[in-house]
């Protein structure tokens, strides 16, 4: 008997043992290598869609590592290369220090970035859109009334900081408006989507504890049509 329950002590032990060492490698992993986010906005599209779920690398920038479940960070690991223009790029928001956000980086320090009438262009030269950027509005503001969307500049990106646009020209909150991202923000960058779902603007909504039947059923019922199976896997670029 004292042998079965000096047994079950280690198995427990080891389970244990095992346990912590997995959650252990999760969190050095979430912190060092990669991280997974979330795209609620379509300032991205159509490059990154809302419901888009992806991985970022957060080693070849040199991961800032940060008090597990915080935002205070303690250090940097070595990187291997500076975010370049056309990268995109996850970071903290300069502006709500809580908050990360995902676009393209355009330019980088020592660059000029210019945009005249919707166009970009970076030390003078127009800036190649990618492949899925897009403009929706022929609106162009001149910028004199505060818009700084569609004429913006000239302006000098300062050293290690980095000039970021939406994809979504016309419906992107980004350096146009709160300048470039110092080099201490960056947290990594864009490498994959592993999840993606349309959002649910059908409903039924949940209002109540009542609701709560139809909601479930509603959600497994539609839940084969919404999920975007051509974009699971894709590299982003």
């Amino acid at each position: 008997m004292e042998k079965q329950i000096v047994r079950k002590n280690s198995s427990v032990s080891e389970a244990v043992s095992s346990l912590l060492v997995a959650i252990g490698l999760a969190l050095v992993i979430r912190t060092i290598v990669v991280q997974a986010f979330f795209i609620p906005s379509g300032s991205m599209e159509d490059s990154l869609l809302v419901g888009d779920y992806l991985l970022a690398n957060k080693f070849v920038y040199g991961a800032p590592v940060d008090v597990p479940f915080t935002s205070v960070s303690l250090f940097r690991l070595p990187r291997i290369r500076d975010p370049k223009p056309g990268d995109i790029v996850i970071f903290r928001s300069p502006i709500e220090a809580d908050k990360d956000l995902i676009k393209r980086c355009v330019a980088v320090g020592g660059q000029t970035v210019l945009v005249k009438d919707k166009t970009l262009f970076v030390d003078g030269k127009p800036f190649v859109n990618p492949p899925l950027a897009k403009y929706t509005d022929s609106r162009i503001f001149n910028g004199f009334d505060g818009n700084l969307r569609d004429n913006f500049g000239p302006y000098v990106v300062p050293e290690d900081h980095y000039f970021m646009m939406g994809d979504n020209r016309d419906n992107s909150f980004d350096s146009r408006y709160w300048l470039a991202v110092p080099d201490e923000l960056i947290k990594g960058q864009a490498m994959s989507i592993y999840w993606s779902w349309a959002p649910d603007v059908s409903g039924p909504y949940y209002s109540g504890p009542e609701s709560l039947p139809q909601v479930l059923f509603g959600w497994f019922v539609k839940l084969p049509s919404r999920i975007r199976m051509e974009r699971l896997g894709n590299v982003i670029i």
